[in-house]
């Protein structure tokens, strides 16, 4: 095989790559590292604003294979529509589950026992004592039950949590427990402490958290989101969090970055982290194994791992 390969990674730093392809390194900055045409596997930048990420596709007249390096696909499916049919989308399932799982622990925890209120205090040199929530006996849902749902349940195990409730696109059952439709959720919601998102951002999830969603949400209960910033109406969680009834932790937000003046960065029980799930020293090893694996498979004509979809088929 003699097709080009666009890594975002410098080919140097992936063990394992096979023989065959030639490996173009281009991370989304200056330009192109070759043709766009001559373009067999692209593999898209990491943590790149969409427009960057897309840039070449209408060019790539060549291309099979599309691999993002993070769960959702959102930023690259705009640019789908400019390639032919039969090219195969794959996302990077098994590289975020460590990071984001234990992020959204940390966010969960943090919130709950008062982290923020410690560093501040710090920063005055107050002992701020008090009684605090603890995550031990709390009903803790689930939204988005994929990989990296399932880590956080993995996660939650030892806390002793007196439940949790999965919520997917679709019914099924798991050696956990079921997992619920989202048209469950107005009978679930009610009942949660804690609110996790970690769902992709569809047609069916964008502002799947409006003004509804949240005011079935249990007074004092914690929303926290992990999953895309739409998913959540900003304007609507303003409205619980300022009044006091919800509290908040949020690793993403609509809009993103959150520009300095945004009031949700001063409204109260809200704790928000830069989109800081992915991005930890747990990415690279599993990153370059997922690269290094799906290359021998392509360059073997063996099937993928984790193909979302191919254009021009119908979706499931």
């Amino acid at each position: 095989m003699t097709a080009d390969v666009w890594l975002p990674i410098p080919p140097d730093e992936i063990e394992g790559l096979p023989e065959g392809p030639a490996y173009r390194f281009w991370d989304g900055s200056g330009d192109f590292p070759a043709d766009p045409a001559d373009c067999a596997f692209y593999v898209v930048p990491y943590m790149k604003p969409s427009p960057l990420c897309v840039r070449p596709l209408p060019l790539m007249s060549s291309v099979q294979v599309v691999q993002t390096l993070s769960a959702g696909i959102d930023h690259v499916e705009p640019g789908l529509r400019d390639l032919r049919d039969g090219v195969r989308l794959c996302n990077a399932r098994g590289v975020h589950e460590a990071s984001t799982a234990e992020l959204t622990l940390a966010l969960v925890l943090a919130s709950l026992r008062g982290i923020p209120d410690f560093v501040r205090a710090q920063d005055r040199g107050e002992w701020l004592g008090g009684f605090r929530p603890a995550l031990a006996d709390k009903n803790v849902l689930i939204v988005g039950y994929g990989s990296i749902g399932a880590a956080i349940e993995d996660r939650l195990v030892p806390f002793e949590v007196a439940r949790v409730a999965r919520v997917a696109r679709s019914e099924r059952t798991t050696a956990r427990g079921p997992v619920h439709p989202l048209t469950a959720l107005p009978s679930l919601l009610p009942e949660a402490d804690v609110v996790i998102l970690s769902t992709p951002l569809t047609e069916d999830t964008r502002g799947l958290v409006d003004s509804g969603f949240l005011a079935r949400m249990k007074d004092g209960a914690l929303l926290v989101n992990v999953a895309r910033g739409p998913v959540v109406d900003t304007k609507a969680l303003l409205a619980e969090v300022e009044s006091g009834r919800l509290t908040a932790a949020l690793d993403v937000t609509d809009p993103e970055p959150l520009p300095r003046d945004h009031p949700l960065w001063r409204a109260p029980g809200v704790l928000v982290s830069p989109h800081a799930g992915g991005p930890t020293s747990a990415f690279p090893p599993r990153a370059a194994r997922l690269l290094a694996d799906q290359l021998s498979r392509f360059v073997n004509r063996e099937p993928l791992r984790n193909v979302i979809l191919t254009t021009g088929a119908p979706r499931a």
